[in-house]
């Protein structure tokens, strides 16, 4: 199938690794153009040196309003597809162990950085009357995982805003989605391992033979995997999906609507 992304034009956040690298790589590869956004030089420079001509770079944190200013600003003057929320997620805790500055941090670096730069690009959308944001979060949102606290809530506090926002814009041709990866490899599954192993007193690789004997697949999923489904949910053939929060997880959530 082709997807139809040569030359469109996406922002991609968290792109230097993990989920946010592979759906870069994968829309450079399908001909479109990125606007990335992480916060170390160096991966950000191999990616514009392996794609000069469709990725160009933004280093800064998204936790400060100067960097969501540099977005909005360089991108007022471009067409503008799509959005690709993606950020690591707060630090493993149970509930009864976090603190109300856990919160904090975690309603700041989780949720409120994203609803704001959607809200601030909203009205690029609107003119254009064309957008896909899709929102990359956590299977948390549908299945709470006990050591994840922090990521349930807020993670689910996303699911929220983007079925709000969905019934919103829908008819403008914007379409929200969220996607809830289970357990991949990446940086992000390494912690809740690591986590894991530090309470329990079990080894690591222990922990992770368990956490994959546990997924009906029996193994992680990838980052190219995830992103392969991200690209279409991005494109223009997912114009009547919108408002859903669709799970990427190797059938680990129990529900009949996992």
């Amino acid at each position: 199938m082709d997807l139809n992304l040569y030359q469109q034009h996406f922002i991609i956040t968290g792109c230097s690794s993990g989920f946010g690298k592979a759906i870069t790589e994968i829309l450079c590869r399908e001909g479109a153009t990125v606007t990335g956004i992480a916060r170390k030089q160096d991966p950000l420079a191999r990616l514009h040196h392996k794609w000069p001509d469709r990725f160009t770079p933004i280093q800064g944190d998204l936790l400060k309003p100067e960097t969501l200013t540099r977005i909005v600003d360089y991108v007022a003057d471009k067409p503008l597809h799509g959005l690709v929320l993606n950020a690591e997620g707060p630090p493993a805790k149970t509930a009864a162990v976090t603190t109300i500055k856990d919160w904090d941090e975690a309603y700041a670096s989780v949720f409120r950085w994203k609803i704001e730069l959607v809200l601030r690009l909203m009205k690029q959308f609107r003119e254009s009357g064309y957008g896909r944001i899709l929102f990359i979060e956590s299977q948390a949102i549908k299945q709470p995982v006990p050591v994840l606290a922090l990521s349930n809530s807020m993670r689910a506090a996303i699911a929220g805003f983007v079925k709000s926002l969905s019934r919103d814009v829908g008819k403008e041709g914007i379409t929200a989605n969220v996607m809830a990866p289970g357990s991949h490899n990446t940086p992000a599954i390494q912690r809740v391992i690591a986590y894991t192993a530090h309470k329990s007193g079990i080894p690591a690789e222990e922990v992770k033979k368990r956490m994959e004997e546990s997924i009906p697949v029996g193994r992680f999923g990838t980052a190219e995997e995830l992103a392969g489904l991200a690209a279409w949910l991005l494109s223009v053939h997912s114009g009547y999906v919108t408002g859903q929060t669709i799970s990427h997880d190797g059938g680990s959530v129990g529900g009949l609507f996992g």
